[in-house]
């Protein structure tokens, strides 16, 4: 039987400019503005994208420009997790809220899924999102390795 995961022999460089995504479940989206508002300036820097309100938050409240997707629940989150298998996302930012219960809590796990396989940085709360954003690698290009899908599909057939 063929090995069940993608070898990471794949490279990829990530632009200097990132295309970031901006994600919170409506308890964490209060948090999320507070933690944008700080980093706002570095935020311009960069393409951004993001969920319905979220999205429509951050545009209303603090000016950015980002780019507004779907509703997490009305197939947003599916929206970004795409973006990610199509090797156009960077970095997510995804403050997900660990008391609520979410309806679209398996679209939730996937998106996770996504990130992890494709190698993406993921920031789940404030701290980690400050250490990601103050990284040098944020401005830079960087090179990082990602499943080489096109060698396990050959495997696999």
């Amino acid at each position: 039987m063929n090995d069940a995961r993608p070898p990471r022999q794949a490279l990829r460089t990530l632009p200097a400019q990132k295309r970031i995504a901006l994600i919170a479940h409506d308890g964490k989206k209060g948090e999320l503005l507070e933690w944008a508002t700080r980093w706002q300036d570095t935020l311009r820097q960069h393409q951004l994208m993001g969920t319905g309100t979220t999205a429509a938050r951050l545009t209303d409240q603090l000016g950015l420009t980002v780019e507004g997707l779907m509703s997490g629940p009305l197939g947003g989150d599916q929206q970004i997790g795409a973006r990610i298998a199509e090797q156009r996302l960077d970095v997510l930012v995804f403050f997900w809220d660990p008391f609520a219960p979410q309806p679209h809590d398996p679209d939730v796990k996937a998106l996770l899924r996504l990130a992890a396989l494709w190698n993406v940085p993921v920031a789940c709360n404030a701290a980690s999102a400050d250490f990601m954003l103050s990284s040098p690698y944020l401005s830079e290009s960087y090179d990082m390795s990602i499943p080489d899908a096109n060698a396990w599909a050959s495997a696999r057939a």
